[in-house]
């Protein structure tokens, strides 16, 4: 059951649709196998490029992209996750003889393309999945095809878990403590079953995504706004500083996600259902968060999906986006007052020239360059920002790509 969920969600990406969107998808199975079949479709995604070179010389012709996705997911669960091949083939051949008269046509292909796929003895050499295009080119003028190359291994191996610590609470046992102070857990885990989590000890975030609150440095008793909140990780850490937090999102269905895991971790904070775009406060504030709405080219590693639902559009109006969000906000701020502008993208029009623009449209308007602990000199950018990426500290499991960048209004 887990292996036709998995082909069904892969479908649903075919069809433009997120993993995340389709959870609902998987409701009729259960609890461990939805786990399951989560797992298949997002590994087959990751892997495919390298499926799609065992299975290419193994057949006469393209298979129909329903069949391709049968043996790409076959090759995966194989060569990549180490099943058995009997299981693997024979499940297979069924699900191809469901797939319509065409299916069952191709069920023999299918069974012989699986049974020599098994017999692969390269496939940990073989190059990772590539970046589509629209992406890679932009990319690899900013970064170089080196660093693309380790960018896109990085996607390969995926992400190990992460969690932000509330203060004082105890270390979970079995953790890497990262130089960033982060935890991290390597390995497949049950969330809900770690210790601490009913105490609300802890929350899952990624170590970069924990960065941009750690450099805003909330205080006790600040009057701080966090603006496009959800799904509140750092609601939660400007929260735990002490600060008088007020969370601002478009979405009062991701708010109410925010709401459960405050009250999960015994913190608070003023939530606001509004456009960031709009909403003004009674009075200026101290400090801004500002994580702004982005291409999240930066999270490949978690969401394999994306390069297959996305191809581009709309990222010039989302840049558009940003630097009236960014002016907005700064708006909001007393004088002296500081934002932390933030994204959770590679693209440097997301980021880095955002800030600059910024700069020159606003007199007095500063960069503070980052002072935290574990920051390697070398991810700070010419104009004072942090560039993370997914190939930076590759021996510890990687991190997301983030710009962060904090600004400091005229006094």
């Amino acid at each position: 059951m887990a292996r036709r969920g998995a082909l069904r969600l892969i479908q649903g990406v075919r069809e433009g649709r997120s993993l995340s969107d389709q959870q609902g998808a998987l409701r009729s199975l259960a609890v461990a196998e939805q786990a399951r079949a989560a797992r298949l479709a997002a590994e087959t995604l990751r892997h495919q490029g390298r499926a799609d070179a065992v299975i290419e010389p193994l057949v006469s012709r393209k298979p129909a992209p329903q069949i391709a996705d049968v043996l790409r997911l076959g090759v995966v669960e194989m060569l990549e996750l180490g099943a058995p091949a009997h299981g693997v083939v024979g499940a297979a051949v069924d699900m191809t003889r469901t797939l319509g008269k065409r299916g069952q046509a191709a069920a023999g292909m299918v069974n012989a393309v699986l049974r020599k796929a098994a017999a692969h003895a390269g496939w940990a050499d073989l190059p990772p999945q590539p970046l589509p295009d629209w992406l890679r080119g932009p990319l690899e003028d900013a970064y170089g095809d080196g660093v693309m190359r380790a960018i896109e291994a990085a996607h390969q191996r995926g992400a190990p878990l992460d969690l932000t610590l509330k203060p004082r609470a105890n270390v979970l046992p079995d953790t890497e403590m990262l130089p960033t102070g982060s935890l991290r857990l390597h390995g497949p885990v049950q969330v809900s079953a770690l210790p601490g989590f009913d105490a609300g000890d802890w929350w899952v975030q990624d170590a970069a995504a924990a960065l941009p609150a750690r450099l805003l440095d909330p205080q006790p008793g600040e009057r701080i706004a966090d603006l496009c909140a959800a799904p509140g990780g750092k609601t939660m850490q400007l929260a735990a500083a002490g600060a008088q937090v007020t969370a601002v999102d478009i979405s009062d269905q991701r708010l109410k996600r925010v709401t459960e895991n405050l009250a999960r971790c015994g913190l608070s904070a003023d939530l606001v259902t509004a456009d960031a775009l709009e909403w003004r406060p009674d009075q200026p504030l101290d400090a801004i968060l500002l994580d702004a709405p982005c291409s999240a080219t930066g999270t490949i590693r978690r969401h394999p999906d994306l390069p297959f639902i996305r191809d581009g559009h709309g990222i010039a109006e989302l840049i558009e986006l940003q630097a009236a969000l960014l002016d907005h906000a700064l708006s909001l701020l007393r004088p002296g007052g500081r934002l932390v502008y933030a994204t959770c993208s590679l693209i440097p029009d997301e980021g880095e020239v955002q800030i600059d623009e910024a700069l020159a449209r606003h007199p007095g308007l500063t960069v503070e360059r980052p002072d935290l602990p574990g920051i390697d000199p070398a991810w700070i950018t010419e104009e004072g920002g942090l560039r993370l990426r997914p190939d930076y500290w590759a021996d510890r499991g990687g991190m997301d790509g983030f710009y962060m960048a904090r600004l400091r209004k005229a006094g």
